[in-house]
């Protein structure tokens, strides 16, 4: 139900070189982010007395996710709106989620593996300082170029989630590193869901410049709760190079044909992932429904549904042969953009089957 940048790209997917294994406990405690901003003593790393990450710090990780998330998806139900007050095409408009698409992509490859190299905490509070300060520019500008660049510049920053999920995993005790991780991804999916729905309504009583200028208080809380729940954790790969990041992954991609094969389906799956949210606008909006803003947005409740059943068809999935599981998820794929062709168009049923199952 995901899009492939937004399969997880961490530093934990980085295989350190033996030079670059220098224990977490050396790296001396930081005081400050940024040599100015004191850290409160309490998120302060100390290796003689390791952070408690409880599930309340862990579902605080998943709501800062879902928040972060909704920057990549508050335009998608107001696109009709957009393209009347720039007086522009569908098509021109249809660029926008398309721009932050690629710009989350491009963060995922390029910023990502920087949480090898810096304090995740001062990264995390960087990237929402200017996802916060580009959604201004969303909120007042007149041009429709000048969106799209900053649309991009959003997408690239807002890969904080992905870095916050091998952090929790640094941070959980052993037995609940697993179980960590899925919170921090079960606040991104929804994030996509709940973006929608807000969005929708907000457009639906006021201009959508509204809805960018909700974005900027909603990023705002999440800077200052980072600033006050993030705990500070070192540098585990001093002797880490950004090349040496680049050239492992190039190394696995030649060397592992299955890594190629998995990327090649993410991709496939994500093109058909970002057509069926962003053409299912134009449709709802359009003949023969007419919905309004509002309606096109609450359409995210029946996915978050979808995202419910997640966990028990897992389950099922587990019992198959990986292979298998990724043969099923494709053939349920195309049966429902299948379903959505031929018959979205007629029947709102059939929205509504394939909207739940996408």
């Amino acid at each position: 139900m995901t899009s492939p940048t937004e399969t997880i790209v961490s530093s934990a997917t980085v295989q350190p070189t033996p030079s670059s294994l220098v224990p977490a406990q050396t790296d001396p405690t930081f005081s400050k982010d940024f040599r100015c901003l004191p850290i409160l003593r309490r998120l302060r790393y100390d290796s003689d007395k390791p952070f408690h990450f409880g599930m309340l710090l862990n579902v605080s990780f998943g709501i800062g996710s879902t928040l972060v998330a909704a920057n990549l998806y508050y335009c998608q139900p107001i696109l009709i709106r957009l393209s009347a007050s720039f007086h522009v095409t569908y098509d021109e408009v249809a660029r926008i989620p398309t721009l932050l698409q690629a710009g989350f992509g491009i963060g995922l490859l390029l910023i990502t593996p920087l949480g090898d190299m810096l304090r995740r905490r001062q990264l995390i509070l960087l990237l929402v300082v200017f996802s916060t300060t580009l959604t201004i520019g969303l909120a007042i500008t007149n041009n429709l170029l000048v969106f799209e660049i900053i649309s991009f510049l959003i997408g690239l920053t807002s890969v904080t989630p992905q870095i916050l999920m091998p952090l929790a995993a640094d941070l959980a005790p052993p037995a609940r590193r697993g179980s960590a991780i899925l919170v921090v991804l079960s606040g991104f999916l929804l994030g996509i869901l709940v973006t929608r729905v807000l969005s929708g309504i907000v457009a639906n009583f006021a201009s959508w410049r509204i809805v960018y200028f909700m974005s900027i208080g909603i990023q705002s809380i999440v800077l200052g709760g980072a600033y006050m729940l993030l705990p500070d954790y070192p540098v585990k790969n001093h002797d880490l190079s950004y090349l040496e990041i680049f050239r492992s992954m190039a190394k696995y991609i030649i060397t592992e044909p299955l890594v190629s094969q998995i990327m090649l389906t993410n991709w496939a799956g994500g093109a058909c992932y970002t057509n069926w949210w962003v053409t299912l606008t134009f449709l709802l909006g359009g003949p023969p429904y007419y919905y309004s803003t509002m309606i096109i947005g609450l359409f995210g409740l029946i996915g978050m549904l979808g995202v419910i059943i997640v966990p028990f068809f897992g389950r099922l999935l587990d019992r198959l042969v990986p292979w298998w599981s990724i043969v099923v998820s494709t053939v349920l794929l195309l049966v429902f953009q299948a379903v959505q062709t031929g018959a979205g168009g007629i029947n709102i049923a059939a929205v509504i089957i394939s909207f739940f199952f996408f």
